[in-house]
């Protein structure tokens, strides 16, 4: 009986954005007994993208309206759903996907065993082809590497993202901790994941973060800029977090380093230029590059810029002026969701049109 819950789950948080992909072993619903008890598996079903209160939720339940309202508020405590108080209202609550979600939202509850049963399932995913739809994260430059001459829309200039937020958190990169916690890590600051809104009162409400203010994020990403750390927010022109990303730990990060040519994995609107006569060969982009997109040729640089996903690290030190940002071609044309939400929609219908 538990298996049939847990495999409803699965195929649950599978229609979700990023997936849950079926393992050649069951070590899919071996996580997932780990994280959920059979009750909240069940009642776990029942929540989608759209918001909504216990007692709607407890309606397609069939559950007590008190029974309910515990579970949930437990659930979102234990970071498996996620869950907005308004001031003026019920508490709202909401699925989120396994990854990015579930497994963020596990930050300071890491253990061995979750460790080693995710370990587990990452290494016996069966292999499905790939779906044609946007990333949940996208790569924006350091704001330092934005030049004035060059045009960017507020959702590409991250004091521009920073300015649209009343609310913020900060809370630990779970990527740094969980490669520490497995033998590995970085030297990097681990409290550098940036929440805002409804993320940031979620965070500080369950212990996850804790509050902070606009000023105190601009110091943070000052420090992530001299840590060699690639910010990525959430795929959206209204933001709901921006992950400062290590090449070592981050797992969206690895994934493009394996690719030929991330530049066309990757969500970004701006690309490098490198003008090889002002080069100085100090190597200093060798350093800040997380793509390894920069080689030695003779006493200067040499460019490769198919492995280029416009983060700006080697434009803000260039020394020279010899590298700098330019606009990505087409990337004019992309339409960015408005809300994270909305682009886990977009996400959804993608991959349920792959489906069928």
């Amino acid at each position: 009986m538990d298996e049939h819950i847990y495999r409803k789950l699965a195929d649950h948080l599978d229609r979700l954005p990023g997936g849950f992909a079926p393992s050649e072993t069951g070590a899919d619903l071996r996580l997932l007994r780990r994280l959920f008890t059979p009750a909240e598996a069940e009642l776990a079903t029942h929540l989608t993208l759209d918001r909504e209160d216990a007692q709607a939720v407890a309606v397609k339940a069939g559950l007590p309206l008190a029974e309910t309202e515990q579970r949930l508020s437990e659930m979102a405590h234990k970071g498996l759903i996620f869950s907005v108080q308004p001031g003026d209202g019920p508490t709202l609550y909401q699925a989120v996907p396994m990854v990015i979600g579930i497994y963020e939202f596990q930050v300071n509850r890491l253990s061995e065993g979750f460790l080693h049963d995710l370990e587990e399932y990452w290494g016996t995913i069966a292999p499905r082809p790939p779906v044609q739809t946007i990333p949940q994260m996208r790569t924006i430059p350091i704001g330092e590497s934005v030049e004035p001459h060059l045009e960017a829309l507020p959702y590409e200039r991250v004091d521009e993202l920073i300015r649209a937020q009343d609310r913020f958190a900060v809370a630990p990169c779970i990527c740094r901790r969980h490669a520490k916690m497995t033998g590995g890590g970085c030297d990097a600051p681990e409290e550098s994941c940036l929440m805002f809104g409804d993320f940031a009162d979620y965070y500080v409400r369950d212990g996850r973060g804790r509050a902070i203010d606009r000023s105190e994020v601009r110091e943070i990403l000052a420090r992530a800029d001299a840590a060699n750390l690639v910010l990525q927010p959430t795929n959206s022109q209204y933001i709901g977090a921006i992950c400062c990303c290590c090449g070592c730990c981050c797992g969206v990060l690895r994934g493009l380093q394996r690719r030929p040519k991330p530049v066309e994995a990757v969500a970004s609107s701006f690309i490098a230029r490198l003008d090889p006569e002002m080069c100085q060969g100090c190597w200093t982009c060798l350093e800040r590059c997380q793509m390894q997109a920069f080689a030695e040729d003779g006493d200067r640089v040499a460019l490769d810029a198919d492995r280029c996903i416009g983060c700006g690290l080697c434009v803000s030190t260039c020394p020279s002026g010899a590298l700098t940002l330019a606009r990505k071609p087409g990337s004019e044309l992309t339409e960015i969701p408005a809300t994270m939400d909305d682009a886990w929609r977009t996400i959804i219908e993608a991959r349920a049109q792959a489906r069928s």
